[in-house]
């Protein structure tokens, strides 16, 4: 390619709006343009790199077995009133309707169209195991779309769905799924972690996520530097204490605490350790009949200590909050403590409420909450003896650097990620919602079994260049880039035998199979630099008369502080060497 005949449109400025490294230089190289919130054109640049993400991700899928096929963006909304995914998604599930007043959906994923068709085509269990897959557009209503592809409302994503026989099976077409996930991220030259991970609203009980590491990542990785393991943070076990609970040592004191309201501004106004006190978190549960009414309403109030965050993940697994909950009203709050926020505790409720303890409370002892009373804490506080034991004990924070590791062999410690990979086992959630069954052996209907992997197509280019940038632009590996080789001539307008030698080995590069791009468009060495260094081209030649009267060019790898003069005669080698081409 030639840069004439392509399209550049570099900036320099960012638009005001781009908060993120990857959105910032994607939009100064000309990568991508804005149209609407969450939804972006990809401009020639972007496209390359899309399809150079889209060719490896296919290859790999391929090579593990799975088939190619492409689902509709717009779906009828009863397949998804099948799974009761139609209401449970919420509003970032875009639901249209068509001029006969039919419900529609945009894609956000492809669950149970894929069941659907295995349910109308797969009979026997001859037929089984299947994987089918699709490089497709997905639309999902973000309420805060942001960081440009990072986040949008519209992108492309590789959704992967497998079926198989038996639980045995399906986790063994889990593995190999896993395994072609590792191979595509290694061949992209990402630095990355496979972390166990929550499934979320797919579902499913066996998961995996995998995360670009970058300071700049959304996401918070758990991991022991001593051991394999690593999990996302809602994911990752806080082991509790294997201390027993220390006896009382102070007596229970209602104490003022004027205009504290934050466990931070009482421990210091009452000069303790954060770690001695306790927050108190209300949160509500409703049971609705089928007409929607609410049936029975049920308050939490969950303890955890000072200096930790309620983990809302793990919270939403708690027997009885499987539903779903929300945090309590002021309305609520009052009804059962007679007090507002930032003053709540145990003692002297108005009604009673439902009390789980996070495992390191369980185990503390005279501990400081609120006293039901504004400007008041009360402190030394006692299971046991103040108060009875908590109705549940759980896990219910997040970890944080330093805690012990679940498998037991170091501590843990915390690094920042953006996902862009994910497989999950499904079991039967969606063939079961859609009765998808088959013949097994005995001759007996069988629930097929699944799987589902997805990898963000276009979210995957925006989180290398948050692991792969300088302050002059992007920094592609070479799989990802793209262009892998620039050349650039000086003055060849001036200097003809410039364009010879550059027009010789853009020819001699084209036939050994590079993806090169010749920049012909006559700009000063300069500005030229600046655009493909801001592109990211990994690998630069320049060619000038000075040089070239030594018979020399000049390479520059897009990381290399300086460029090395080579013989002219021998650049193609070196990049061949390079590019294993």
């Amino acid at each position: 390619m030639k840069a004439s005949q392509f399209f550049i449109s570099t900036q320099k400025e960012a638009p005001t709006d781009a908060e993120v490294v990857s959105h910032k230089l994607m939009m100064r190289a000309g990568m991508i343009k804005k149209l609407g919130a969450g939804i972006y054109t990809l401009m020639p640049l972007g496209l390359r790199v899309v399809r150079k993400v889209e060719a490896i991700v296919r290859e790999e899928m391929n090579r593990a077995g799975a088939v190619e096929l492409a689902m509709p963006v717009v779906q009828p909304a009863e397949l998804w009133q099948e799974t009761g995914r139609f209401a449970k998604m919420g509003p970032e599930l875009l639901r249209i309707k068509d001029r006969h007043d039919r419900d529609f959906v945009v894609q956000p994923t492809s669950e149970e169209v894929v069941t659907d068709i295995a349910r109308q085509e797969i009979r026997s269990y001859k037929q089984l195991p299947r994987n089918f897959y699709q490089i497709q557009t997905k639309f999902r209503d973000e309420r805060r779309p942001r960081f440009g592809l990072m986040r949008g409302r519209e992108f492309i994503m590789k959704d992967a769905y497998s079926f198989d026989r038996d639980q045995a099976s399906a986790k063994t077409s889990y593995q190999v799924m896993a395994q072609a996930y590792r191979r595509i991220f290694d061949r992209f030259g990402l630095t990355y972690r496979a972390v166990a991970a929550d499934s979320g609203a797919i579902g499913g009980d066996l998961s995996e996520e995998f995360q670009v590491i970058a300071a700049t990542g959304e996401d918070a990785i758990v991991f022991c530097p001593d051991s394999d393991y690593a999990a996302n943070m809602e994911k990752a076990e806080a082991l509790a204490p294997q201390v027993p609970r220390p006896a009382p040592g102070q007596a229970m004191t209602k104490t003022a605490t004027p205009g504290k309201s934050t466990c931070a501004d009482v421990a210091e106004y009452l000069q303790v350790p954060l770690q001695q006190t306790v927050k108190s978190l209300v949160l509500t549960t409703e049971d609705k009949n089928e007409a929607g009414e609410i049936v029975k309403r049920q308050v939490w109030l969950l303890m955890l200590r000072g200096d930790h965050d309620m983990n809302e993940v793990k919270a939403n697994k708690l027997p009885g909050m499987e539903g779903g909950f929300r945090f309590a009203t002021l309305d609520e709050i009052d009804e059962h403590f007679g007090c507002k926020p930032g003053y709540l505790g145990l003692i002297n409720l108005k009604k009673p409420v439902r009390v789980v303890a996070d495992r390191e409370v369980a185990v503390m002892s005279d501990w400081i909450c609120g006293a039901n009373e504004v400007d008041f804490h009360i402190t030394g506080v006692n299971w046991g003896r103040d108060l009875p034991e908590p109705d549940l004990v759980a896990d219910l924070r997040n970890v944080v650097a330093g805690d012990p590791s679940p498998d037991g062999k170091g501590l843990l410690a915390i690094e920042r990620g953006i996902e862009i990979g994910h497989v999950f086992y499904l079991g039967t959630k969606y063939s079961q919602a859609m009765s998808a069954t088959f013949l097994d052996v005995n001759g007996k209907p069988q629930f097929m079994e699944m799987g589902c992997y997805g990898i963000g197509i276009t979210r995957l280019p925006a989180a290398a260049i948050e692991q792969n940038h300088d302050a002059r632009g992007i920094i592609w590996p070479d799989a990802l880039a793209p262009f892998t080789v620039v050349l650039c001539p000086i003055s060849p307008d001036r200097f003809p035998e410039v364009k010879t030698a550059a027009d010789g080995l853009y020819a001699q590069l084209i036939a050994m199979g590079v993806d090169v791009i010749l920049d012909d468009r006559g700009e000063r060495p300069g500005a030229m630099f600046a655009d493909w260094e801001l592109i990211g081209v990994p690998h630069r030649v320049t060619l000038g008369d000075r040089g070239l009267k030594a018979g020399e060019v000049e390479y520059q790898h897009r990381r290399d502080a300086a460029a090395t003069a080579v013989p002219l005669a021998d650049i193609a080698a070196l990049l061949s060497a390079r590019l294993a081409v």
